[in-house]
């Protein structure tokens, strides 16, 4: 199976026929679809022929995963999938708009200060936030209730994080199956439950990973705000997004660290024991598209977990926001900042989609939720007249975006890619790419890192080429381009790369 099995429905959309079943739904130009491994074309079948499973999206960003591919959307009524949201559960994107001149930071010297003050605060790979200098200090009791609650007045105060910041996140807080969370929850029984079954080694470790970024794709980057354009549509949406074109802004991306992970891979386990143990084939033959059905004891674990996971996230991108703006502070006084938005790709939401709005269950794995202007679940948010932002990154050299939904992303599940997707897996990437080669783009383009050497598997020749899939959304009509992030330095993690 290759690209040429996919059947064009026009400039940059087509579908990918599955017997039996409706066809995979598929964005991608021309140049788009050649990026389409075999590999991630049969998963997105293997996806699609899932019980219980009534549409699968492949973005133009595809690539191979667990199970379903990185870039995907599967949608089911009645089915939860692990695979569909991996181990990274709720790894997000996030914009802190600053009201810095980005001419300011032509200063090489003032780069990096900004650069050591984010590293005194917010650590890349493995290691804790106890190892820093000027890192918060939070109590164990305070880290539980933050997984138990998400980014609550409580937490906000304890954690500095400005409240009016909550405001501007997909979602601010989780809760269990039953709709319940806090103390004396149902997640409150769920964590105890974990940590008593010793499944967290030395768990206060991962309690000390919130506020810190992780390693592999993870980063912060300080980007130059610039308007896609100038018209008026644009203009009046960049302002309530809040964007400064012409000064400094930070995107990061990370997740749920440790915990998450550890919880994920927890519930693949559990699943696949019980497969085994009930004699029920993997569809596909993979072991990554385990599956429950809702209302069983396994689907509300799972739901539990990853509300867990998903509060862990929520706070830890807000604590990390929190950190940047103190950084920045510290170089240079006075300066004020603003959430822009709070978004995540790897997670799963009960959203009315579909005739007669019927809720359904919408895995978004490596995939970004897209309301556009107008979306009955935008009534209560700053966006309703505008659709909420999306955060896409793409790589340093090549820029990020920040896009607004178009009402034809309802064709995708009111979905869209994460970023550019990977072109090179990691390990290829160390192999066939020249260090120095790399090194002196960066170098050529005016971006500092915060890396001796910069990963190779993380080189933006690794990548997919952003512009040609920025064109594919468009070009489908699924959204708009409101403003390029250019890099003007990278927080990243140079640590030995991690496997595909």
């Amino acid at each position: 199976m290759n690209f040429q099995n996919i059947l064009p429905k026009g400039t940059a959309t087509g579908i990918l026929p599955v017997e039996g079943r409706t066809p995979v739904r598929v964005v991608g130009n021309e140049k788009i679809r050649k990026t389409f491994e075999e590999e991630t074309l049969q998963q997105a079948v293997n996806a699609r022929m899932c019980p219980g499973v009534t549409d699968v999206v492949l973005n133009p960003d595809a690539h191979v995963g667990f199970g379903a591919p990185i870039g995907c959307v599967m949608v089911s009524p009645d089915h939860i999938y692990p695979g569909p949201v991996g181990v990274d559960v709720k790894c997000s994107m996030s914009l802190l708009q600053l009201d810095v001149p980005t001419e300011e930071l032509a200063d090489k010297r003032l780069r990096r200060a900004l650069i050591n003050g984010i590293e005194a605060r917010i650590t890349t790979g493995r290691a804790s936030s106890s190892q820093l200098s000027k890192a918060p200090k939070f109590t164990d009791e305070e880290a539980e209730l933050a997984i138990l609650e998400g980014a609550t007045p409580e937490v906000c105060e304890r954690f500095g994080i400005p409240q009016e910041w909550t405001a501007r996140c997909e979602d601010s807080s989780h809760s269990a199956h039953d709709g319940t969370n806090g103390r004396e929850s149902t997640l409150e029984r769920r964590l105890e439950f974990l940590k008593n079954s010793g499944l967290f080694r030395n768990y206060p470790a991962r309690l000390r990973q919130l506020g810190t970024y992780g390693g592999g794709n993870h980063f912060g980057e300080c980007e130059d705000v610039r308007l896609a354009d100038e018209d008026a549509d644009t203009l009046r949406t960049a302002e309530v997004f809040g964007l400064k074109p012409g000064c400094a802004a930070v995107l990061s991306h990370c997740g749920s660290r440790g915990f998450g992970n550890i919880a994920a891979k927890n519930q693949f386990r559990i699943l696949q024991e019980k497969f085994a143990l009930w004699h029920i084939p993997f569809p596909g033959e993979d072991r990554e598209l385990v599956y429950a059905p809702i209302g069983t004891q396994e689907a509300n674990d799972y739901l539990d977990d990853m509300a867990l996971a998903g509060n862990f996230a929520t706070v830890n991108h807000l604590l990390i926001n929190r950190l940047i703006l103190e950084a920045f502070q510290e170089v240079l006084p006075g300066v004020n900042g603003r959430l822009v938005y709070y978004i995540s790709h790897n997670f799963i939401r009960r959203e009315p989609i579909g005739p007669g709005n019927t809720p359904v269950y919408v895995h978004r794995k490596g995939a970004t939720r897209a309301f556009p202007a107008g979306h009955f679940l935008l009534k209560d948010s700053p966006f309703y007249e505008t659709g909420h932002p999306i955060l896409l990154p793409g790589n340093p050299t090549a820029g990020s975006a920040v896009m607004a939904a178009l009402p034809g992303a309802e064709w995708t599940a009111f979905s869209i890619n994460h970023g550019a997707g990977r072109m090179m897996g990691r390990r290829a990437a160390v192999k066939m790419l020249d260090q120095n080669a790399v090194d002196r783009e960066f170098d050529d383009a005016d971006i500092l890192t915060n890396c001796r050497k910069y990963p190779l598997d993380e080189a933006p020749a690794a990548y997919k080429n952003f512009d040609e899939v920025l064109q594919s959304v468009k070009d489908a009509g699924l959204a708009r381009e409101i403003a390029r992030l250019h890099a003007r330095f990278v927080i990243k993690d140079a640590s030995a790369p991690a496997d595909d």
